[in-house]
């Protein structure tokens, strides 16, 4: 089986901002304590890099293999290790985590951050997951809960932004909500329910640099990044609409009192 879904997001500037942000301790807390030095991960879904970057150095002498199913962002994930010094402890690769190119029994920890969520059949991936992740092992995802965001003040153009995003990504074959599906979808691709660790972790945005940061990368997103172009070629939106998306996006953002929560459902899974 190959890919059937279409990556929302895309790389866009506005949206490798919010990437490049990411780090194994902001991203990946609820794995840290199971890496050890002298393992072998699979960082399913890299992208940029940075977090790919964080686990190398957390298992170094061990290697990592960041894989990506988009080549273009690979030169920047490369520079990312180069920068951070792990270079030597890191090889990127371009795959598909529906069929995966290792061996059984290859990795000692096999990981994915918000990867769920924008592919065709999130079982068959846990379950190639499981299948190169080494009996004792570990599989570990996280994932976003778009229907859950939850901020203040309330703002009907981010309401709206909600709804529209939800319809685009689901009609380009993802599962937005996917957080909550987590550990259904582990026990449906042959995980023990016993061995399936269901967990939840959130990132605020409060401050003044931190609302001006998001604000503005989302209102970016809405009238620029590949969902942007679906939102549009696919009826669910206009151009204005998006542009009426991006001022919500701008007016939060300038808001003092404005808060955002963005929850993330994990599972760290025995093998």
């Amino acid at each position: 089986m190959s890919e059937t879904a279409t990556y929302t997001h895309g790389h866009h500037a506005s949206v490798l901002s919010s990437h490049t942000w990411r780090t194994a301790e902001n991203s990946a807390a609820y794995l840290l304590g199971e890496l050890r030095p002298g393992m072998k991960l699979l960082d399913v879904g890299c992208g940029p890099g940075t977090i790919t970057a964080d686990l190398a150095a957390l298992v170094a002498p061990g290697q990592v293999v960041g894989l990506e199913h988009a080549p273009g962002i690979l030169e920047q994930a490369r520079s990312t290790a180069a920068e951070k010094g792990v270079a030597e402890h890191v090889e990127f690769v371009v795959g598909d985590v529906h069929s995966l190119d290792f061996p059984d029994d290859t990795f000692d920890v096999v990981h994915a951050h918000q990867v769920l969520q924008h592919v065709g059949d999130p079982v068959r991936a846990l379950s190639e997951m499981r299948r190169v992740c080494k009996p004792g092992g570990h599989v570990a995802a996280r994932d976003g809960d778009y229907s859950a965001f939850f901020w203040f003040p309330e703002n009907k153009r981010l309401e709206d932004w909600n709804r529209f995003y939800c319809q685009v990504a689901r009609a380009n074959g993802g599962e937005p909500d996917a957080g909550r599906h987590l550990k259904h979808w582990a026990a449906k691709a042959g995980f023990a329910r016993e061995d399936i660790r269901a967990t939840t972790s959130t990132w605020c945005f409060s401050t003044d640099a931190e609302r001006a940061w998001w604000g503005a990368s989302w209102a970016d997103r809405a009238v620029k990044s590949d969902f942007a172009k679906v939102a549009v070629e696919g009826g669910f939106a206009t151009p204005e609409d998006l542009r009426r998306l991006a001022q919500g996006w701008r007016d939060w953002a300038d808001d003092e009192d404005g808060w955002l929560c963005i929850p993330h459902g994990e599972i760290l899974c025995r093998v």
